[in-house]
């Protein structure tokens, strides 16, 4: 997938510091005073374009039911939307097929697909409760359609700030066996 590296930094970087921004006023942040007071920006790992891949669509038509557990001892209900096909190079440098599925709450409808993920860097560089991408997208999504599928836009859940949040975990079917250093970072 081709694009202009440039402009994709240009935006990454705008984002990054926009999302800094809201981190420090109280109504759009997990932090509490002392918290804001504190900030001094989120933790990320350098921009990679290596880790903004081409992702294929393929729906599922299932209407199974998902039980997410979350951070808090709770549980909350998604229902599979799409897999996401990509590849990835491994600590190898060979490149491998990947899949990582896209859900939404039951209660929502289409316009975004939630990915939550776990990869090697999880509990070491990242947040132990896994990350999070959210995909938007125009219409309805059709089978073997392809979009940009961008880790560096991954992020720690609200509650990777504050216990005050209950987030749902990562299950087992999207933990990757590969590490994605890109995106947000997590110091405890």
């Amino acid at each position: 997938m081709d694009f202009d590296v440039e402009s994709w930094r240009t935006e990454l970087r705008e984002y990054r510091e926009e999302k800094d921004e809201k981190f420090g006023v109280p109504h759009s942040s997990p932090l509490g005073p002392e918290g804001r007071r504190e900030f001094d920006g989120i933790e990320y790992f350098e921009p990679d374009p290596d880790y903004r891949v081409e992702a294929t669509v393929e729906l599922d038509e299932s209407d199974e039911t998902v039980t997410m557990e979350t951070t808090a001892d709770g549980e909350q209900l998604h229902e599979r939307a799409a897999r996401l096909h990509f590849a990835l190079p491994d600590q190898r440098g060979e490149t491998a097929e990947h899949t990582l599925v896209g859900y939404r709450r039951v209660d929502q409808s289409g316009g975004s697909l939630f990915v939550p993920f776990r990869d090697k860097t999880t509990g070491q560089q990242t947040y132990p409760g896994g990350r999070y991408i959210e995909l938007h997208y125009e219409g309805e999504l059709e089978d073997g359609e392809t979009f940009a599928l961008d880790f560096n836009l991954a992020y720690n859940p609200f509650c990777a700030y504050s216990d005050a949040y209950e987030c749902p975990l990562p299950p087992r079917e999207n933990w990757l066996e590969i590490a994605i250093p890109a995106g947000e970072r997590y110091e405890d």
